[in-house]
């Protein structure tokens, strides 16, 4: 009688890695997340979270998006030890970095090179990366899109970028050719915070800029729709069916351009 040895599966796990980078004399600190199912190289997503910066909640969150298929790191936005712990103190925070766009830009194409940074030690094709943010994140998002300047005098790029219910007003809207990113929103069309100006606005800007970039308004939804915690009526609630295709939508996006990954 031939015995037949039967290897058990290797539980996959997330992996939750403490990333420092700096820029201007400033220090920040997020996290770099995976699935290590595998050495596998995989496209990497810079995930902004909302005002709330980096916490748990977050952390979770960029734990589902990575799955099996991306890299993501965390972004801090604020700086080493600035943890919002209510909606004041992220009020404060996140005004202060909205207060010089420039200095945003800025952080965020550095976070973005600390991800990129990470091909040496992560599971990470650094040559396809792309940046996701939820509220103050869709807005930081949207500012990194507009700094493909910088981006490219720097030798780097996003292949994509992804605003979930962020703000699309900038008091530096850009000028033709400095999208280098394909760009999509993700927006409630019931957001208080987002005017139809706003929106108007933000389409004469893509069409001016010659960007590759689309809109998508999500009837019933109002700010915050696709954060699954949050219950702070009347403007700022989670509502899932659009939450999902707006999930769905992103994925689609990155498939279309990342060689790698499969659409969820």
């Amino acid at each position: 009688m031939i015995g037949l040895l039967i290897a058990a599966p290797v539980l996959a796990k997330p992996v939750v890695k403490p990333l420092e980078w700096g820029y201007q004399g400033a220090e920040f600190s997020g996290y770099v997340i995976y699935d290590d199912y595998s050495a596998a190289i995989r496209p990497g997503i810079a995930m902004v979270p909302n005002w709330m910066g980096v916490n748990e909640s977050a952390i979770e969150k960029a734990k589902a998006i990575a799955g099996k298929d991306y890299v993501v790191l965390l972004v801090d936005m604020y700086g080493k030890g600035v943890r919002p712990t209510n909606a004041q103190e992220a009020r404060a925070a996140a005004q202060a970095v909205y207060a010089d766009r420039e200095q945003m830009r800025g952080r965020i194409v550095w976070a973005v090179e600390a991800l990129r940074a990470q091909g040496r030690i992560a599971p990470l094709d650094f040559s396809q990366l792309g940046a996701i943010g939820f509220c103050f994140g869709g807005s930081t998002v949207l500012e990194l899109a507009r700094a493909g300047a910088l981006e490219a005098s720097l030798g780097t790029s996003v292949s994509g970028v992804v605003s979930f219910h962020g703000g699309l007003s900038t008091p530096l809207p850009a000028a033709k050719g400095d999208i280098r990113t394909s760009v999509l929103v993700l927006n409630g069309e019931a957001d208080t915070s987002v005017s139809a100006a706003d929106i108007a606005a933000f389409s004469e800007e893509m069409e001016g800029a010659g960007a590759d970039w689309k809109l998508v308004n999500f009837p019933d939804a109002r700010h915050c729709f696709a954060e699954a915690d949050a219950n702070s009526p009347p403007n700022c609630v989670y509502h899932e069916p659009s939450a999902e295709k707006a999930f769905a939508l992103m994925h689609a996006f990155f498939k279309e351009r990342f060689k790698t990954v499969t659409a969820q």
